[in-house]
């Protein structure tokens, strides 16, 4: 067992502490600038979870599909994309509803988060 020496104290320099400061800051800033990119995912999520409650299963055209898109894009304020960038295929079952995009955002100077966001889901006949 290690015995301290008389006078000298244990504990965190003015240095270390800056340091752990900065990149506590580092990561408090980073999460501050995701938030917002992350809450409209959860916005365009929302949106095509709600068209697949409305539709499945009710033999839906796609006309149909789309407008619902729309008017849901103007309810929950979308603004990272337009409802004509969602993507409305066949498929065997139905149709396949995608919102695939990228989002970038800025951090600090000319360093930038670029976010890839894929959702998916299946409108069955």
């Amino acid at each position: 067992m290690k015995c301290r020496q008389p006078g000298r104290e244990a504990g965190m320099t003015t240095l270390g502490f800056m340091i752990i400061a900065v990149f506590v800051g580092l990561i408090v800033f980073a999460a501050i600038r995701l938030t917002p990119v992350y809450l409209n995912y959860m916005k365009v999520s929302g949106v095509l979870e709600g068209v697949y409650q409305e539709f499945d299963g009710q033999n839906p055209s796609r006309g149909a599909i789309r407008t619902s898109i729309a008017r849901r894009f103007d309810v929950e304020s979308v603004s990272v994309i337009n409802a004509r960038d969602i993507t409305v295929t066949t498929d065997n079952a139905g149709f396949v509803v995608a919102a695939t995009y990228d989002h970038k955002t800025p951090f600090i100077g000319n360093i930038n988060f670029s976010v890839h966001f894929d959702k998916q889901v299946l409108v069955r006949r």
